[in-house]
């Protein structure tokens, strides 16, 4: 049996205790035998700070690109507002990107059927929504040049932001959304502003002589970043995967995450290339915050963790088998009407971040 290693990084706020309960599945996978999982445990954010001076030090970088899978927990809190900028909790997840060349974003929009009324988007739109978008993570304009703050005088400012594009970069993400698109309902939405921006008219163009030469089998459709918006509101259930870039792909993933009723249920990933084994290197995180104001109560939600453990041992470890019953696990439990505060519904029980833990480890046993 391989043995995986996988390094684990819990962060901040409430990011230990939503670890926490990763680390008990991970020894029930162990424990049931469906695999040897290896887990080693670092600093990272502003408890790394705290104790290194930096966001995160050289050696957990270390440990990170040895590792078969990063899970991050959650950074950042007003403990550290007052640090220097490049030190702030934030930096360590950015190094994390940069460093494991980290360039594919996949961040899945799924309704849970007992959360569809929680939408707000009518039930008949979102239920059975299960969409994965996938940014381009490392490019475009947030990471264009010359960004600049101009002082032009009399009172005057003039600030420039660069969108720049290369035809590598579009092909590896467009490359990464087909292969997915392969394992789902075979269909890919490619999102750009080719009317009005020449970074679209490329994208264009690259995604399609990509689709033509490599995978034809795949259906692709074209679509305006502003019309996605505006069916992902309109027809959510219409889409499969949606690969876009930096910019366009923060709006429309937060975007289709709130058509699911709840921003702290969702998980996502951010993967590198893949090396001559096929091997990428991936961190798995949720796409909540660090939410220091519930810290250390014992109320936090851990499925996004939880999911995003999923999504490392499907994408990472090829144990897709093992991804769906702990997904099953997740949505059984949900079925059952048991709530952490933050998804809490009348006539539903709420319940602790523990023992939401117990309750998936008890629906994983119960269909074992």
């Amino acid at each position: 049996m391989t043995t995986f290693k996988l390094l684990l990084l819990p962060g901040d706020g409430i990011g230990p205790e939503v670890m926490a309960e990763v680390e008990r599945l991970v020894a029930w996978v162990n424990a049931a035998g469906l695999a040897r999982i290896e887990t080693e445990t670092d600093l990272v954010g502003g408890c790394a700070y705290d104790v290194h001076g930096e966001a995160v030090s050289d050696t957990t970088m270390g440990c990170a690109l040895a590792a078969d899978a990063v899970m991050l927990g959650a950074v950042g809190g007003p403990k550290w507002d007052g640090v220097p900028y490049e030190k702030r909790p934030e930096a360590g997840l950015l190094r994390l990107r940069k460093d494991l060349e980290l360039f594919a974003n996949l961040r899945p929009a799924i309704c849970y059927p007992a959360l569809a009324d929680a939408s707000s988007l009518k039930r008949e739109l979102v239920d059975g929504l299960d969409i994965m978008i996938v940014r381009e993570l490392t490019g475009g304009v947030y990471f264009g040049e010359p960004k600049t703050i101009t002082d032009l005088g009399n009172g005057q400012k003039r600030a420039i932001d660069t969108q720049v594009y290369d035809t590598y970069e579009i092909e590896r993400i467009a490359a990464v959304a087909f292969e997915l698109a392969r394992k789902r309902r075979n269909l890919v939405h490619s999102a750009e502003k080719r009317n009005v921006m020449k970074t679209g008219v490329l994208w264009h163009e690259v995604v399609t002589r990509l689709h033509k030469e490599r995978y034809a089998d795949v259906k692709l459709e074209h679509i305006l970043a502003d019309n996605c918006a505006m069916q992902l509101v309109r027809a959510p259930k219409q889409f499969d995967v949606i690969v876009t870039d930096n910019l366009f792909g923060d709006v429309l993933s937060d975007e289709a995450a709130m058509a699911t009723g709840s921003l702290g249920m969702l998980p996502s990933a951010s993967q590198g290339g893949a090396d001559a084994s096929g091997r990428r290197r991936a961190l798995y995180e949720p796409v909540h915050g660090s939410a220091p104001d519930i810290a250390g109560k014992g109320v936090a939600n851990p499925i996004a963790t939880i999911a995003s453990f999923a999504m490392c041992l499907r994408y990472s470890f090829d144990l897709g088998e093992t991804a769906d019953r702990i997904e099953g696990a997740i949505a059984r439990v949900l079925d059952e009407g048991l709530r952490t505060a933050d998804i809490r519904q009348d006539g539903c029980r709420t319940i602790g971040t523990r023992e939401m833990g117990d309750a998936i480890l008890a629906a994983l046993d119960a269909a074992a």
